[in-house]
């Protein structure tokens, strides 16, 4: 498994061309091969956290390079977000516990 951490900060006044794209962009990436789970979340200071799982760094690869994912990308630079940071990992250790 690979995990892809997401961290960003948006610009004002473009959340809701952004909800757009972020919709369109979990459908593209939800229906490809290798595809494991998203989740996102809002830390109180405003920072926007996402994590997505794929099944290898080959599916994270083609996922990064899907052409509406690099417009999506180009947008998110320029429209967007005013910083973000891309964490690409895979786990050293894995537990659970599910009571």
């Amino acid at each position: 498994m690979v995990v892809v951490v997401f961290r960003s900060r948006l610009k004002e006044g473009g959340e809701a061309e952004l909800g757009k794209v972020g919709m369109r962009m979990y459908e593209l990436a939800s229906a490809m091969p290798g595809f494991l789970s998203y989740k996102d979340f809002v830390a109180e200071d405003g920072e926007n956290v996402s994590i997505i799982e794929f099944d290898s760094i080959e599916t994270v690869d083609a996922w990064r390079e899907h052409p509406e994912h690099r417009e999506a990308q180009r947008r998110a630079r320029t429209e967007f977000f005013t910083e973000y940071q891309i964490q690409v990992c895979t786990p050293v250790r894995e537990r659970a516990f599910k009571g």
